[in-house]
């Protein structure tokens, strides 16, 4: 990688209710801090990775699944991923096990992290309050099970790693 260029990151998030949204905004934000030129986009607006140096591809979780959106994006662009640097994150626990514990990503996203050859993962804490919108969400809630689990400084000292590791790379 030429130094004098500004690296291209695409942050990619599969989210249902919108709190994968706001962990992936804040892992632009935080390399955009770092010095890269971070696109944070939508995982199922994402149909070709080729422009960007290195990939961070992350999926809310549900039931133990990665979101659809994120599987499918790294099924669509499997090729071009494997020839640059990806990470993968995943959100959902509504307690505090992502903060006190690296928890190992589900089934999914872990078969993506070998298929794609992923740098790494991590799992954040997710969120679901009164705002979040469904049947089951507001069952959880009102059971005293809901909650707003992300942690921007864990967040942000991930993406700051992840730069750093870029950083080393040229």
């Amino acid at each position: 990688m030429n130094a004098t260029k500004t690296q291209r990151i695409l942050v990619a998030y599969g989210s249902k209710h919108g709190a994968t949204a706001g962990i992936a905004a804040e892992i632009g934000l935080a390399l955009q801090q770092d010095g890269f030129e971070a696109s944070v986009v939508p995982a199922g607006e994402v149909r070709d990775v080729t422009p960007y140096d290195a990939v961070i591809l992350g999926g809310s979780l549900y039931a133990g699944h990665w979101h659809r959106d994120a599987l499918r994006c790294a099924h669509r662009n499997a090729e071009a991923l494997n020839e640059r640097p990806v990470w993968l994150f995943s959100s959902g626990p509504i307690d505090g096990s992502a903060e006190q514990e690296d928890l190992l990503p589900v089934p999914g996203a872990a078969r993506e992290m070998e298929r794609l050859h992923a740098r790494g993962h991590v799992t954040f804490g997710g969120s679901m309050t009164e705002e979040t919108p469904g049947l089951i969400a507001r069952m959880m809630v009102r059971k005293g099970k809901g909650g707003d689990y992300r942690n921007a400084e864990h967040i942000r000292q991930w993406a700051h790693q992840v730069a750093g590791e870029l950083r080393t790379a040229d």
